[in-house]
């Protein structure tokens, strides 16, 4: 077996709002060190490394339905940081843009008090966390 095997190659996202999904999650990669990687006119992603998250339009037929996390499917998606002041760096670059801290009353521990992360939610409300490594201090 080879040694990427069982590694994410890549998650498939659809959306309700291409554009303005494309502005946030591009954002937010373009921090974690995400490039561009493909652009058609119903979708895009960004690469790290292997991996890669493709963003789709949802075609109208199927926007009936609005997503919300805790049905069945996608919660979250976690990102790591690489240390507890990217987490804070990222947190005030998120409020400068006015998005909504999730767990603002546990920041940054809502997870736990040995987990240092900032959770907060796409323009669907796919809840999205960076969490710092474990180790941190």
């Amino acid at each position: 077996m080879s040694k990427k095997a069982g590694l994410i190659h890549h998650v498939e996202i659809y959306v309700s709002n291409l554009e303005r999904s494309s502005e946030f999650w591009g954002w937010f990669l373009n921090e974690l060190g995400y490039e561009e990687f493909q652009k058609w006119s119903q979708g895009i992603s960004w690469r790290h490394e292997d991996t890669y998250l493709v963003f789709v339009q949802t075609e109208d037929k199927y926007l009936d339905t609005v997503y919300h996390r805790c049905r069945v499917g996608l919660n979250h998606l976690a990102f790591n940081a690489e240390s507890h002041q990217q987490v804070d760096d990222l947190t005030k670059k998120l409020r400068a843009r006015g998005l909504k801290i999730l767990y603002e009353d546990k920041h940054p521990y809502a997870g736990g008090e040995q987990h240092y992360a900032v959770f907060f939610e796409d323009p669907d409300r796919i809840k999205v966390e960076l969490v710092s490594p474990f180790h941190q201090q």
